[in-house]
């Protein structure tokens, strides 16, 4: 009769072929480790070039389709000439509008010429030129 101690013995789940308890465990565990490590590894610098991404990418105000238009200090489109509204024809980056939505001003524009491009672009739609943009602004935070 074979005790466990021989080349037949069967081994119990959890011990290696030395009967040692847990160092299968221990084995998958560091193998799982290794794997882990070099997934993050991996996924980084992914992360940070989708972030240099989001600051670089660009929203123009207003977007084509409406480029002969201007903007309302609520961020509506308005007929050129509308008094209290500001000139469309402005593009600016995914850095600029996220410093802006931070309390800022946009780049060479009033208090309330860059309130009033902040309110078109937070207005932004699904398939307007700048949404993605925005959008990857947003999901950023």
């Amino acid at each position: 009769m074979n005790e466990g101690k021989g080349p037949d013995a069967q081994h119990e789940p959890g011990q290696d072929e030395a009967g040692h308890a847990g160092a299968t465990s221990r084995r998958q565990l560091l193998r799982l480790s290794a794997a882990a490590g070099a997934v993050v590894l991996t996924v980084r610098p992914g992360i940070a070039q989708a972030a240099t991404s989001v600051l670089a990418c660009e929203i123009p105000v207003p977007d084509p389709a409406r480029a002969g238009q201007a903007v309302a200090p609520d961020g509506t489109m308005v007929p050129k000439g509308t008094s209290g509204s500001f000139p469309g024809g402005r593009t600016f980056t995914g850095e600029q509008v996220r410093t802006g939505l931070r309390g800022g001003n946009l780049p060479g524009t009033s208090y309330q010429e860059s309130q009033a491009y902040l309110n078109y672009v937070r207005r932004l739609q699904h398939g307007r030129s700048g949404f993605t943009c925005y959008a990857s602004l947003m999901a950023a935070r």
